[in-house]
């Protein structure tokens, strides 16, 4: 494959840390892998707050909010920086409400996640390096990671724009009825 110039041969710039906390881009590389690094920080926020949510005793509402971490994460991983932003506001709200060294932790990254995002979305440059690699399909990771963003994201786009504001408005609201009136048990 490498002899058809369809794998992707160039070796990242920065170490998997440095990339998690305080990501660079030199090659069109590094914008993707930090794509796919958003994308999956995004499905493990929405396993976490899937199943935190489902031990509560609410299992719809874990449905709407790994629905809602997953689809952000499609978008991250297509360099949208609103998508990513409504990630780690949420995340920032659940942790409020429920706060945890996990979930803290969680905020850094995805606060991190923010910034790559930010500079994904910006990597313009005018040079060969700047091309993006193909992304491949061969593996059910990389139709999970690769294909399947690159197909959802243009559908639900639109529909994920107007839907993650008003559940986030919803949670706000709730979260400061529940921080000034406290529930007596």
């Amino acid at each position: 494959m490498q002899t058809l110039g369809i794998s992707n041969s160039e070796p990242r710039t920065d170490n998997r840390l440095k990339s998690l906390f305080w990501p660079a881009i030199q090659t069109g590389t590094d914008a993707d892998d930090l794509g796919m690094q958003g994308y999956w920080i995004c499905a493990i926020a929405a396993a976490i707050a899937f199943v935190t949510i489902v031990i509560i005793g609410h299992p719809i509402l874990a449905c709407i909010g790994a629905l809602y971490y997953f689809l952000g994460g499609v978008g991250v991983r297509e360099h949208s920086l609103y998508a990513a932003l409504l990630v780690f506001l949420m995340f920032v709200l659940e942790t409020v409400a429920g706060p945890g060294v996990l979930k803290i932790l969680i905020c850094v990254v995805l606060f991190s996640n923010l910034r790559a995002t930010w500079i994904a979305s910006r990597w313009k440059a005018g040079s060969p390096e700047a091309e993006m690699p193909m992304r491949l399909g061969t593996t059910w990771s990389d139709k999970f990671a690769d294909k399947l963003p690159q197909w959802l994201w243009p559908k639900v786009r639109i529909i994920y724009f107007v839907f993650a504001p008003m559940l986030l408005a919803l949670v706000l609201i709730g979260l400061t009825r529940i921080l000034t009136h406290p529930p007596h048990f």
